[in-house]
């Protein structure tokens, strides 16, 4: 049984430090891109941006992802994973202030920013997982995706009380969040200086583009990404249409993101097996079929459908995160393995509410849009059976050889 890299270069307190640290690292992944949904209707009207124009705050930071998360591997090989990602927590902080600015140029640079940040602890966070902590993956990568969405529930429920509340409104709901980033900078500083061996070889693998289980997991991470960022995105306005008020859709969706997170907390159990999640992958996933077509044909039971929602797509978002571990036979291939499930993934979600709209718009009604995601999810079935077995093998390699920086001995 391999053992955690603990157990050689850290001590129990680093171990529970370096614990703490991934664990506020995820939460600050999501709260700066939750935030944004409650209050743009009122940052459209104060900067007078058109809507697509302000729409472009949601698709944006999905767009960085999928353009960072191809070089993070190899920046990764360069300047090394936990320098590399304290430098993402400090741009992270960084796009916040600019974003707290109240104008449009600094509205967009400030997102823009954001992504880039949260790009790289994306895909750096299954990696460090799978390199320190092998035999603990699945209540590892729970623990991180129940933090995450736990805070990004939170940041939607806060952001309207926030803007209503504090001086400079909808720009101090954005900005607030600097907070939390710069906990993670200082938690994360002993991680960087912590001593490691006066020399790394590192091998730089490639991006499994020519592997199919590859694909099929880069497949599952795209259409439940997909899954989620519509529904943040248009569930409040479907659940309107069918006849509840806008504060009830509102409490309907923290209800759906809700039951996500109590249902990641019961993840662990189905990756006890880390040989095999195929079982638990296609019933999560039929899951969220049943909850589109349950929307479909009956949309006035819409508090089911959030909760059927929420509890398929809560555990397909700890499976999707799990197999970038778990599918990798070390902690560099599972580093290529995020960075391209993630770069097409992210690529998917960004169309995927864009797509939903003009369905809507183009056929003046929910029917069209609801079957596109009761197909979308049928074909996430498909590919959980592919994804929950086996592992990914390394590509290409080319062997690094990283002399030791200031802080290491």
């Amino acid at each position: 049984m391999p053992k955690e890299r603990s157990t050689t270069s850290r001590g129990r307190s680093g171990q529970a430090l370096l614990v703490w640290g991934l664990l506020v690292v995820a939460a600050n992944l999501r709260p700066s891109l939750t935030v944004v949904g409650p209050l743009l209707d009122r940052v459209q009207a104060d900067l007078g941006l058109a809507p697509a124009v302000a729409g472009l705050l949601s698709t944006l930071p999905l767009l960085a992802f999928a353009a960072m998360s191809p070089v993070v591997p190899r920046l990764a090989a360069r300047w090394g994973p936990e320098r590399l990602l304290w430098w993402a927590l400090v741009v992270l902080a960084f796009g916040i202030g600019v974003r707290w600015v109240p104008s449009a140029i600094g509205l967009f640079a400030g997102t823009v920013l954001i992504g880039a940040g949260v790009a790289v602890g994306n895909v750096l966070l299954p990696s460090l997982i799978k390199r320190d902590f092998p035999t603990r993956v699945g209540l590892l990568t729970s623990a991180y995706a129940t933090v995450m969405g736990a805070v990004a529930a939170v940041a939607s429920g806060v952001a309207v009380p926030i803007s209503q509340a504090a001086a400079g409104g909808w720009s101090t709901a954005f900005g607030c969040w600097i907070v939390l980033a710069l906990v993670a900078v200082v938690l994360w500083l002993p991680q960087v200086r912590a001593p490691r061996p006066a020399a790394e070889t590192i091998r730089r693998h490639r991006l499994p583009w020519g592997s199919a289980l590859a694909w099929a997991v880069t497949a599952f991470m795209g259409l439940q990404s997909l899954g989620f960022y519509v529904a943040v995105t248009w569930l409040p306005q479907v659940f309107q249409d069918s006849g509840v008020s806008a504060a009830t859709a509102g409490w309907l969706l923290f209800l759906f993101q809700a039951v996500a997170v109590l249902t990641s907390l019961a993840a662990p159990a189905a990756l006890r097996r880390a040989g095999d999640q195929r079982a638990a992958a296609t019933l999560s996933s039929a899951v969220v079929l049943g909850g589109y077509l349950g929307l479909l044909v009956a949309p006035g039971w819409a508090w089911l459908w959030s909760v059927v929602l929420g509890l398929g797509g809560g555990a397909c978002l700890v499976l999707a995160l799990a197999f970038l571990s778990l599918r990798a036979q070390d902690a560099t291939v599972a580093g290529t393995l995020s960075a391209m499930a993630q770069s097409v993934g992210y690529l998917v979600a960004a169309a995927g509410p864009v797509i939903f709209g003009l369905l809507h718009t183009v056929s003046s009604g929910w029917h069209a849009p609801l079957v596109l995601m009761c197909v979308a999810a049928a074909g996430q079935v498909v590919f959980a059976m592919v994804a929950g077995r086996g592992t990914v093998a390394p590509a290409d390699d080319q062997t690094l050889e990283r002399a030791p920086s200031p802080g290491r001995s």
